[in-house]
């Protein structure tokens, strides 16, 4: 299998592209800086994956934006501070602000030569226009939980988008999934058997950070630690099988041969 074999590329966006887990650290000082013991990252993130996990399943049709002001209200509960609503709303308003990955758009460029490329994304739409502007690459179609009526890890989300794909004659078999969490998109992709591409931005880390652990882990067909990285698979994929074998056997022993 390789790069090139496939048409369209379909991304997860928050996680993947945007550095949402500092969004949402950063977003979330208001609570956190309030508290006598504060948090590690992780503890915190760990803690806002259980809240807007179990907040997914209960409102599956509720705008991100408005569940997030129910996940930072739960959040203050567990820390025992008190917020009032805007506290909360303003949160749930803070997605748009959340930083891109330095690599993010200008790899979406490259690729943008050689895909058509798709977003599959837990958020709502006016939070993903903001966000999107960051990213500077005009998506083929996007696909939100706001649009399907639920969130991933639903394999609602998928049959939609894949079924949307289909309209414009792109096969199962041609599309990758790439994205970051192993919760929301890896094990989803394994189950209505799409190709996926894992971006590893938490290489290094313990944990799974802002997204649940799978209960199993999922197959990839490939992991690049990030968008910059995918961008340089493809890259090698063109070159001619001489500089491959002479790149390999630089990087064996510093000689090129």
């Amino acid at each position: 299998m390789r790069l090139r074999d496939f048409q369209a590329l379909t991304f997860d966006v928050y996680g993947t592209l945007i550095d949402w887990e500092t969004g949402i650290i950063d977003a979330l000082r208001p609570l956190t800086d309030r508290l006598e013991t504060q948090p590690t990252r992780d503890e915190a993130l760990e803690a806002h994956a259980r809240y807007e996990s179990a907040q997914q399943r209960a409102t599956p049709t509720e705008r991100y934006s408005d569940l997030l002001a129910v996940v930072y209200r739960r959040l203050a509960e567990q820390w025992r501070l008190a917020v009032d609503w805007q506290e909360c709303v303003t949160y749930g308003q803070s997605v748009g602000r959340w930083p891109v990955f330095d690599d993010s758009a200008e790899a979406l460029r490259y690729l943008k030569e050689h895909y058509r490329l798709f977003v599959l994304s837990n958020v709502d739409n006016d939070s993903f226009a903001r966000s999107n502007e960051k990213l500077g690459v005009v998506f083929d179609e996007v696909f939100s939980a706001e649009d399907v009526g639920s969130y991933k890890p639903s394999d609602r989300n998928f049959s939609y988008m894949i079924e949307q794909l289909s309209t414009l004659g792109i096969d199962r078999s041609a599309i990758l999934h790439t994205a970051e969490s192993m919760f929301h998109d890896h094990a989803p992709a394994n189950r209505v058997g799409l190709a996926s591409c894992h971006i590893y931005r938490r290489a290094g880390k313990k944990g799974f950070g802002a997204t649940m652990p799978p209960a199993t882990m999922p197959r990839c067909d490939f992991r690049f630690e990030s968008m910059a990285a995918l961008v340089e698979a493809h890259r090698q994929e063109e070159l001619p099988q001489r500089f491959h074998t002479s790149h390999h056997a630089a990087n064996s022993d510093g000689l090129i041969r």
